[in-house]
């Protein structure tokens, strides 16, 4: 079969038509194209400042009232991290057991609940301008806690006590991007500090996730601690909603100790939403970019032991050519999603979750001469169950994931199959202050192509574990986890981590952490994802990728307000690259990364702000020219802020913007480091009774990469790529809107 292009395409040619999935539905979206002005910042602001003043207006209206509930136990102490909710309201409760939510007035309904007691449901009278105290007696009661950070530990402990670093995005923050893009979680993820969605194939739109640097194959995605994504590539973030979701866990770093060698560079825990009560949610989205989100989301909580959610969605995005050179800046797409889960629990302990996804996509970009195209088929099932069995803990977790896929780059068709099957079983107790755990999994990753079979593969990888936390007097708990994995190729490796949280005075506390690593090499990097497999040399004898990390982290928390910062360092040893030659190759040398980290956060009453900095240097020696260089596409500095006021059953006020540094580009034709530069968005969301209606807008001041460069090469690229790298957004100025149904 011929793999090469003998002329250039035409760039100029017809717009390409995609294949169809699913029919396609009338649009949604009412707005028009914004054209391009010479002065995009002053409009930008002006829209604002008149938005912002009209909105305002409309949810400063009615006076709520005040409650403050105190929660204490049966034997009369404070009960602290009580989940207090009311409505869409929430807030938890202090080191004196209390937690304050203004609200509308009337009788208001507070749920509380928090793992070890039983769930409660109280009224209060709320008056306008006043303040009602309301005081809640929880009963205890020997439940098994949900895995609240599966992601960081086994162990059932509060976030703040887990020596080991874990970041939370709550459900505030997923509920806030769900109106931004309801599609996807790109957003969610490409705006939490130290995480950066880069997109790995500007033809396609397809992207992976970066963690403090390191390289997105390194990045592993779990769905209620299962691998449901597989191996994830560099589509599956695109293809995942938000809706959902009811939080997100983030562990930066070599995590192999804790989940094997698909994390080398951390792991992203995406936990799904437990139905509260009954639930009915419709969401209708458009864009100006030609694009319709449609997805519901249905829920029962347990009765008589059982309760289930239904998670659907169909998607769709149509062609866009912004810089009118006849090559697609945005491809077309049809998605639809469907995913039901189950939830069984006996009331003593014993829990049981199943949960199964089908997801089919038709992607399709390029020029019409050079037509690229995607089509996915996945489906998944897994299982988590979790059992008392004495004064221990058994849990047992399974999932299979099998995705076919279908591409076409230009002339060149690759049609492959990609198989994840996983096992595990563990014991978990708690004996003289040691929480611990042991347990042993399994795990089968296969390959299988058509036209490129010389690089069809079946990993088998058995694994051991064990981890141990204990305190150490009252201000330092110690972590240590090892695992031992048995790959079918590469052979065994042990990846130890120890980790330790120390509290000091005046409510600050430390985390030190440090551990190795290991990610067994396949011929999927960032270039074969965007080119394919046709041009590339069978794989030789290549060496696991090993790598070390470490870091420090300082923080202080009051209930207004949370600062931290981190330091970080890792080295990868024997990276692979893809040489001018077609070979996939081990460096020679290390791959280094060091960084820093701040956070700081700010909530009253409403208002939550946050704002963060990472700072990066990574190096690698690059086998073209022979030297040690800067990592391409990693920015050293990129900022955050992201503003969110809220008037409970009224509406909401947001603002974000964020900062990505100058980067090295390779294999650009045009130059050599990219353009500093921001983004900035506004959301608006104004709630009328069950119904809430959003405007959202990206990118105001219009910024994107074919204003300064064009995306097609002059001449078509070693490994086969008619574009060169996506430095910057290419969809340029965004604007979406909506609504969504509560029923």
């Amino acid at each position: 079969m011929e793999t090469a292009v003998k002329d250039t395409p035409n760039l100029y040619a017809s717009r390409f038509e995609p294949p169809r999935l699913l029919p396609s539905l009338p649009s949604t979206s009412a707005w028009k194209g914004v054209e391009y002005s010479p002065r995009p910042v002053a409009r930008a602001a002006l829209f604002l400042t008149i938005t912002l003043s009209l909105f305002a207006a409309t949810v400063l209206g009615q006076a709520n009232g005040t409650v403050i509930v105190t929660v204490r136990s049966e034997s009369g102490e404070p009960a602290p991290q009580v989940e207090v909710q009311a409505g869409d309201q929430v807030a938890l409760t202090d080191d004196h057991g209390e937690a304050t939510l203004h609200l509308p007035p009337g009788q208001a309904q507070l749920n509380l609940q928090r793992y070890g007691f039983a769930s409660k449901t109280v009224r209060a009278n709320i008056i306008a301008g006043q303040t009602a105290r309301v005081v809640v007696e929880l009963e205890a009661q020997a439940v098994v806690k949900e895995e609240i950070f599966v992601s960081a530990t086994r162990n059932d402990v509060l976030i703040e006590d887990e020596p080991l670093k874990v970041e939370v995005l709550d459900h505030e923050e997923v509920e806030e991007k769900t109106t931004m893009t309801p599609g996807d979680i790109a957003m969610l993820l490409n705006e939490t500090s130290g995480l950066r969605v880069q997109i790995t194939s500007p033809s396609l739109g397809a992207a992976n996730v970066r963690v403090q640097g390191l390289r997105g194959r390194y990045t592993q995605i779990l769905a209620d601690g299962l691998p449901l994504y597989g191996e994830t590539g560099s589509i599956g973030i695109l293809q995942i909603p938000p809706l959902d979701l009811g939080r997100v866990e983030v562990i930066k770093g070599v995590a192999s100790a804790l989940y094997g060698s698909s994390a080398l560079g951390g792991v992203i825990n995406l936990v799904s939403r437990r139905p509260q009560k009954s639930e009915r949610e419709l969401l209708l989205n458009g864009t100006t970019r030609k694009g319709n989100d449609n997805a519901f989301w249905i829920a029962e909580p347990a009765k008589n032991g059982w309760g289930y959610s239904v998670l659907g969605g169909a998607h769709f995005q149509g062609r866009s050519d912004l810089d009118k050179d006849g090559w697609a800046d945005l491809p077309a797409y049809q998605r639809g999603i469907l995913r039901p889960r189950f939830f069984w629990e006996n009331g003593t302990g014993s829990s049981v979750f199943i949960t199964s996804g089908a997801t089919l996509e038709d992607r399709a970009g390029g020029s019409s001469s050079y037509p690229e195209e995607l089509r996915t088929r996945r489906f998944d099932t897994g299982v988590v169950g979790r059992f008392l069995a004495g004064k221990k803990l058994v849990s047992v977790r399974g999932s299979v994931m099998t995705q076919r896929l279908r591409h076409q780059f230009g002339p060149t068709l690759e049609r492959d199959r990609h198989e994840t099957y996983f096992g595990e079983t563990a014991m978990s107790g708690t004996n003289s202050g040691h929480s611990w755990t042991v347990g042993s999994a399994v795990q089968v990753d296969s390959y299988h192509s058509h036209e490129v079979s010389r690089f069809n593969y079946t990993y088998t990888t058995p694994a051991v574990f064990a981890q141990d936390e204990f305190p150490v007097g009252k201000n330092l708990t110690l972590s240590g986890s090892g695992r031992a994995d048995f790959h079918s190729k590469y052979g065994a490796f042990f990846n130890p981590r120890v980790s330790a949280l120390v509290r000091l005075p005046r409510a600050f506390t430390a985390r030190l952490s440090t551990g190795t690593g290991v990610f067994a090499p396949t011929p999927f990097t960032e270039e074969t994802e965007a080119t394919g497999l046709s041009r590339v040399k069978p794989l030789g004898k290549l060496k696991a990728e090993r790598a070390w990390s470490s870091s420090a982290d300082l923080g202080w928390k009051v209930p207004w307000l949370e600062l931290n910062g981190t330091l970080f360092t890792s080295r990868i040893r024997n990276a692979v690259q893809l040489s001018e030659s077609m070979e996939i190759l081990n460096t020679p040398e290390p791959t280094r990364t060091a960084g820093s980290e701040f956070m700081a956060r700010f909530r009253h009453e409403g208002f939550n702000v946050v704002v963060a900095h990472t700072f990066i240097h990574s190096t690698e020696l690059d086998l073209k020219t022979g030297r040690r260089d800067l990592v391409p596409l990693t920015p050293r500095h990129t900022a955050t802020f992201d503003f969110l006021w809220e008037r409970e059953g009224k509406g909401r006020i947001g603002l974000e913007g964020y900062y990505i540094g100058r980067q090295r580009l390779d294999e650009n034709p045009y130059r050599t480091h990219s353009i500093p530069y921001w983004i900035f968005g506004i959301l608006l969301e104004r709630r009328f009774g069950a119904m809430r209606v959003f405007l959202n807008a990206e990118d105001l001041a219009d910024f994107r990469q074919t204003r300064y460069d064009r995306l097609v090469r002059p001449t078509q690229n070693f490994d086969g790529r008619w574009t060169v790298d996506a430095w910057s957004p290419l969809e340029g100025r965004v604007i979406n809107g909506g609504i969504r149904f509560g029923f």
